[in-house]
């Protein structure tokens, strides 16, 4: 039997997006939006000197699994570098398209049951897409 796609631990992400609000002048920047579904998301971070995210803003107009998506990005992203984000973008990315294992980021098994519904997938990517690419924008900008 199928698990519910809409189940209560996605909801409750949904609903506790962290750092839910633009950064007023971030190092990086960007937004991904999903042709299929219309769901958008906006990311902007700055960088330590390591090229570490050490500040993170989001503007997140997405469904239910888009805004679970982004909220478990967003719980854990600070300390991440601009390559272990490419690195998890492309998991998730492999995961939903059935050619990988389920990535290594935390609780990102919740999205589970968005497994078989291949139209909500690019919402689920869009906050990891999103973070990569703002994290490499800011990276380049970083003072050495």
């Amino acid at each position: 039997m199928n698990a519910p796609l809409y189940n209560t631990e996605i909801l409750r992400l949904a609903a506790s997006i962290p750092n839910h609000a633009r950064l007023p002048d971030p190092m990086g920047s960007a937004e991904k939006r999903s042709p299929i579904c219309g769901s958008r998301v906006t990311v902007d971070v700055a960088v330590d000197a390591e090229g570490r995210v050490s500040e993170l803003g989001m503007l997140v107009r997405a469904c239910a699994l888009g805004q679970a998506s982004a909220s478990l990005m967003g719980a854990t992203v600070i300390g991440k570098s601009a390559e272990e984000l490419a690195t998890a973008r492309d998991a998730v990315a492999a995961w939903l398209a059935g050619e990988g294992p389920v990535p290594e980021w935390p609780g990102v098994d919740v999205l589970t049951p968005a497994l078989p519904h291949s139209a909500r997938h690019a919402s689920i990517r869009l906050a990891f897409e999103a973070a990569a690419e703002a994290a490499h924008a800011a990276a380049a900008k970083a003072p050495a």
